[in-house]
């Protein structure tokens, strides 16, 4: 996701600020949809692709991601179509329960706004997404508690990634594999990520830390950004108040029959 931030396409070089306010209207009208609206969310599917097309990011890596965290969304969607056996709607002489369109509601809603977060990362950088936080009024410690969060949790992996090779290492015939095993290891992992912590801040106050994690950046908000952030705004709120997808299939079975 860094090396795709990286590149030079015009979306890179939207001002962070922008780009994040355009994303954050675009989850909240998507996620205040009701769950039996399906068709209404389709067309804001045009905003993570176009991020994906004009970013020059590849698709297929956007929906590898999207695929592994699918589970969590398919959890709790599974269930609808279980306790929510109404029939709400019709395709031909067939009836459609409402659990099975909140279900597809749900997994839309997810592939929408997690492909869009992705997409948003992989244009701007989650240091660009940082500075735009702290330069739109964010408190300064939760800036800087996103930034240590992104930054050690590669370090973190490692250490966990250490213990289990160790672990592998002296386990004869299977042994020292079960369940019970974990408990231990999430101990001395919290143990060991807190020294580790402790002599990073030691060091860091060595090098005068003093709260603050400058990040340089030479995108300001001029004329694109307002065009690029009224644009999309607007199209968002149509979007929430017209149902596009019907309008647009009536207008071509008008324009058709």
């Amino acid at each position: 996701m860094d090396l795709l931030s990286y590149r030079q396409t015009p979306v890179h070089r939207f001002d962070p600020r922008a780009k994040l306010i355009a994303t954050l209207i675009f989850l909240f009208c998507v996620v205040s949809f009701h769950k039996y609206q399906l068709s209404n969310l389709f067309p804001y599917f045009i905003f993570p692709v176009y991020l994906v097309s004009a970013g020059d990011i590849p698709a297929g890596y956007i929906m590898k991601k999207i695929i592994v965290v699918s589970p969590f969304a398919l959890m709790v969607a599974v269930f609808n179509p279980i306790f929510d056996t109404a029939v709400v709607s019709h395709v031909g002489h067939l009836g459609v329960t409402g659990g099975w369109i909140s279900f597809f509601s749900i997994m839309t809603r997810f592939a929408l706004t997690v492909g869009t977060a992705l997409a948003l990362i992989a244009c701007t950088g989650f240091y660009g997404i940082c500075n735009a936080l702290g330069r739109l009024g964010m408190p300064r410690v939760f800036v800087v508690q996103l930034l240590f969060l992104y930054r050690y949790l590669f370090v973190l992996v490692e250490e966990a990634a250490r213990m289990l090779r160790a672990r592998d290492l002296r386990s004869f015939e299977n042994r020292g594999r079960g369940l019970r095993v974990y408990g231990p290891l999430m101990g001395t992992l919290l143990l060991r990520s807190i020294d580790r912590a402790q002599k990073i801040h030691r060091a860091m106050v060595c090098r005068g830390f003093d709260g603050t994690i400058r990040i340089t950046g030479t995108h300001s908000f001029g004329m694109r950004e307002y065009v690029f952030l009224a644009l999309w705004t607007v199209m968002f709120i149509c979007f929430r108040l017209w149902n596009v997808s019907v309008l647009a299939g009536d207008f071509f079975v008008r324009l058709f029959s």
